[in-house]
C-alpha cells in the first residue's frame, strides 16, 4: 500500500516538474492547460481545508515566491495521495477480512 502511494506520488511530481520545465521552454496553450489540471488536485484539497485563500493572498502580496507555492502544492499532492492510499487500503483490507471471516463460518460458495 505505501509503496504504491510513494510510486504514484513520485510519478505525479515528476510529471509536474517535466510539464513546468516544458512550459518555461516551450510555452503553449496545451502545456498551460496541463499545468492547470495538475494544480487542480492540490488547489482543491487546500480549498477544502480553508488554506487556499490565505495562500493566494500571500502569493499576490509577494510574501510567498512561486517556488514556495509549488512546494506547498507538491507536499499537498503527496499528502492527498497517501491519504487516498490509506483509505482505499483500509476499505479493501476490511472487505478482505469480512469475506475471509464469512468463508470460515461456512458462508462461502
Amino acid at each position: 500500500m505505501w509503496g504504491n502511494a510513494f510510486l504514484l506520488s513520485a510519478l505525479y511530481l515528476l510529471v509536474g516538474i517535466v510539464v513546468e520545465g516544458a512550459l518555461r521552454l516551450f510555452p503553449s496553450k496545451f502545456l498551460q492547460r496541463l499545468s492547470l489540471s495538475l494544480d487542480s488536485l492540490p488547489a482543491r484539497a487546500l480549498e477544502l481545508v480553508g488554506a487556499m485563500e490565505p495562500l493566494r493572498t500571500a502569493f499576490f502580496n509577494g510574501r510567498i515566491p512561486e517556488y514556495g507555492v509549488r512546494l506547498i502544492f507538491g507536499f499537498t499532492t503527496v499528502v492527498v495521495i497517501f491519504l487516498l492510499a490509506l483509505v482505499v487500503g483500509t476499505v479493501m483490507g476490511g472487505l478482505r477480512y469480512l469475506i475471509a471471516r464469512g468463508m470460515r463460518r461456512g458462508g462461502g460458495a
